[in-house]
């Protein structure tokens, strides 16, 4: 298992899903969970610090808790199947209890309590996105990578080619740039 820790909440700009991604505190490797409105909403609130009339789910959870003398570890996310993420609560009283849940539903409670949040190193192996994974910009239907964060010469054929575009002795059109991938909007 490997240390995350919640590094934003996100949402698709092509179909409005919410995103949680989760990032590895050992390395540059990042893990998007998509949720529920409702869990995204109350995840959001919480990093906030959103001041709610009535307590939420997950504050009825903590305050339950709270109220059986238990608390709560971690969180464990356990398994991916069929693109559905598995996820246990670790939570002590007397004893060690490990609850199944939705990970999103463990991670309203990650950020109400700051609990450390694990992901199984093979989930991380097989569905971990790091920074250079991003860094691809389609051209000619081909795939080429960017060597720096900050380097433009990947734009500069758009470039041309929108010069081109404007020139009235050119009677080609350019095709417009094509997104990667929209649904991912990672912080890189």
């Amino acid at each position: 298992m490997i240390e995350c820790q919640i590094d934003s909440v996100r949402v698709s700009l092509t179909n409005q899903d919410r995103i949680i991604v989760l990032k590895d505190k050992t390395s540059e490797r990042y893990v998007p969970i998509w949720i529920g409105l409702f869990e995204a909403e109350s995840i959001t609130i919480a990093l906030q610090n959103i001041a709610v009339a009535r307590p939420l789910t997950h504050d009825l959870l903590l305050s339950l808790l709270h109220q059986l003398g238990a608390r709560l570890l971690r969180v464990e996310i356990t398994g991916l199947v069929s693109e559905t993420y598995y996820a246990n609560l670790v939570i002590e009283t007397d004893k060690t209890f490990f609850i199944d849940c939705r990970p999103s539903d463990a991670l309203a409670l990650v950020v109400r309590t700051g609990a450390p949040v694990f992901v199984d190193e093979e989930i991380l192996n097989e569905v971990g996105i790091q920074p250079e994974d991003m860094m691809l910009y389609d051209h000619d239907e081909s795939m080429e990578e960017v060597e720096e964060p900050g380097d433009l010469s990947v734009f500069e054929d758009f470039l041309n080619d929108l010069q081109k575009g404007n020139d009235p002795d050119d009677s080609s059109s350019p095709e417009p740039p094509t997104d990667p991938d929209p649904d991912v909007d990672l912080p890189f």
